[in-house]
């Protein structure tokens, strides 16, 4: 194990296995972070309804699709520079700007629906420009929850259970808008969102020192040439032999798991049991996701990753529900076991990114597991259709349950991940 997998033990009050009382998780930083994450969650969930519904019925399926791919190849393309500026100027200030710019791109969009029918250009452009903003946004959103939250596995599993309830709500509440007021209303709301996201990121002063661990693990000075900046989180990113395991086998669950899920998965369960089953399915996911971030606020255990990845393992169940076409119960019951699986283990790799990584570093190192992540589920969605002209999109799911399998038996049988242990919260400045 290299120097940069060195850890101290847990803090005395905290006991694996049970959740840490003693430290306050509602402070005034966390809230202001939690209010700003959670209205830009419901905007988030809001969008691909509205880019499917209302950008499709103007410019058909390949236009939506356009449109959301380059919202995707943007932020793929510029997340690392987002994560060196992010480290450079910090991560409240750049997540801010990038707020800012997302109130601007959505109330372009909400004022040209408004006016009428606006032009394709201006809707690829306007992806563009807001998939840059989330470049800049995001790799600062790992960074931000140590300094705001003493004891980041709470923080984290509170934050996942609000991501899965904007996911239930955000799409309802986008077709609801749609249909009875236009597009115009959604992304009017999405910006009001990213408004308030801003102002309460602006008002937040962070009020918690870096772990322990954090503090004696190598460090990178930032300031120099990018092309160093960008040197330096690599070497960061390459010296944690559970980071990048982990991240290659991300990138293999992107490509066969997760990008060819949604759109084989959606028309399988749409074809057999009607387009009102897939939606109670994902409904349902939805409410595993608010479990498993649930068990997470409980759950404490001493090597994180390793039980993540014993809850990956039924993540299995939910491509084979769908391929097996076991029934509705069987279906619904495969999505909760899914949305449970991922949330759990969502929590538990957030918080061990935040624990062992330098401060100094931590946003880049995000960076580079982000890319790596996105890129190999856009790369799965591009793929999706060729590969069902090849195999039927039953047999192409029983591929995506036996990736998962392989995947966790290959993150169980990598020692840096099985065994890296918890941390102990961060102290109170």
């Amino acid at each position: 194990m290299t120097t940069a997998e060195t850890h101290t033990p847990p803090a005395p009050h905290s006991r694996p296995g049970l959740p840490d009382t003693r430290v306050p998780l509602w402070t005034g930083p966390f809230t202001l972070y939690f209010t700003a994450r959670a209205v830009s969650l419901l905007g988030d969930a809001m969008m691909p309804v509205a880019a499917a519904l209302a950008v499709g019925a103007l410019y058909g399926v390949s236009g939506a699709g356009l449109v959301l791919g380059t919202w995707t190849g943007t932020f793929v393309v510029l997340v690392l520079f987002g994560g060196v500026l992010t480290d450079r100027i910090g991560a409240r200030r750049t997540m801010v700007a990038a707020d800012l710019v997302r109130v601007l791109t959505q109330g372009v969009l909400a004022a040209a629906f408004f006016a009428g029918r606006p032009p394709f250009w201006l809707l690829v452009t306007m992806a563009a420009v807001a998939g840059a903003a989330v470049a800049m946004f995001l790799p600062g959103v790992n960074g931000m929850v140590p300094l705001v939250a003493a004891d980041p596995q709470r923080a984290n599993a509170t934050l996942k259970v609000a991501d899965a309830l904007a996911q239930l709500l955000g799409p309802a509440l986008a077709g609801l808008l749609i249909a009875l007021t236009g597009a115009g209303a959604v992304y009017a709301i999405d910006s009001g969102t990213f408004l308030l996201s801003a102002l309460c990121l602006a008002l937040l002063r962070p009020t918690v020192r870096t772990a322990p661990s954090a503090r004696t693990a190598p460090t990178a000075r930032t300031g120099g040439p990018l092309r160093q900046e960008l040197l330096q989180g690599w070497r960061e990113f390459r010296a944690r032999t559970w980071m990048w395991a982990v991240i290659l086998v991300w990138m293999v669950f992107g490509v066969l798991l997760f990008g060819p899920l949604v759109p084989l998965g959606s028309a399988l369960v749409a074809d057999r049991l009607g387009p009102n089953a897939y939606g109670l399915a994902v409904s349902f996911l939805g409410a595993g996701t608010v479990l498993g971030g649930l068990v997470a606020l409980r759950l404490r255990p001493a090597r994180p990753l390793a039980a993540g990845t014993a809850a990956m393992v039924l993540y299995t169940v939910l491509p084979l529900s769908v391929a097996l076409d076991a029934g509705l119960p069987i279906l619904l019951t495969g999505h909760v076991l899914g949305g449970a699986a991922l949330a759990f283990w969502s929590v538990m790799w957030a918080t061990s990114v935040q624990t062992h990584t330098p401060p100094a570093v931590l946003n880049r190192v995000s960076a580079y597991e982000l890319a790596g992540s996105v890129s190999g589920i856009s790369l799965g969605q591009l793929l999706a259709g060729q590969a069902a002209a090849l195999a039927s999109p039953d047999h192409l799911l029983l591929l995506s349950a036996a990736a998962c399998l392989t995947g966790c038996a290959a993150l169980f049988a990598t020692p840096a991940v099985r065994t890296l242990p918890r941390t102990g919260p961060t102290t109170a400045g």
